[in-house]
């Protein structure tokens, strides 16, 4: 059975992290207050499953963790739960990426970019580029370069 007020809590908690983004004034506090929000959640329920705050609720805990960069181990955390819970495979693609790359590896599936010097988006380094694409299909990815296209029209 589905928990609404904790769904509703954590689709907030997402609307606030999605303004903070779009305004382009960014704010740490934010991603901060998430994380320490989110932390507690996760003590009360466990990992938000999509059977407890539906597909929404889940997608919003994911972009939470995500948008955790100050605290990549609890990123990691995140991502062994998710693994464990079956989140769905796009969503362990990303946030696998993002903890790589705030480890200073190189991203398994191509899923982050950044701008460069010259107002560019460009991926971050990534590993095994020759198998990206099988490795992207198996995870619910579309094909890098599809990908690449739509970030780059972000910009």
């Amino acid at each position: 059975m589905q928990n609404q007020q904790l769904r509703k809590q954590l689709l907030r908690m997402q609307t606030k992290d999605q303004k903070m983004r779009q305004s382009k004034k960014w704010d740490i506090a934010v991603d901060k207050e998430n994380t320490e929000k989110l932390k507690k959640i996760i003590v009360k329920y466990g990992w938000p499953i999509r059977k407890l705050v539906g597909v929404e609720g889940e997608t919003a805990t994911w972009l939470i963790a995500q948008h955790a960069d100050h605290d990549v181990s609890f990123q990691e955390k995140c991502l062994k739960l998710m693994a464990e819970n079956n989140s769905p495979k796009n969503l362990i693609a990303m946030l696998t990426d993002r903890v790589l790359i705030n480890q200073g590896k190189k991203q398994k599936f191509g899923t982050q970019f950044y701008q460069d010097d010259f107002g560019i988006v460009v991926p971050r380094p990534i590993i095994d580029q020759k198998n990206l694409d099988k490795r992207r299909s198996k995870y619910g990815l579309i094909p890098f370069e599809e990908y690449r296209k739509i970030m780059q029209s972000k910009k």
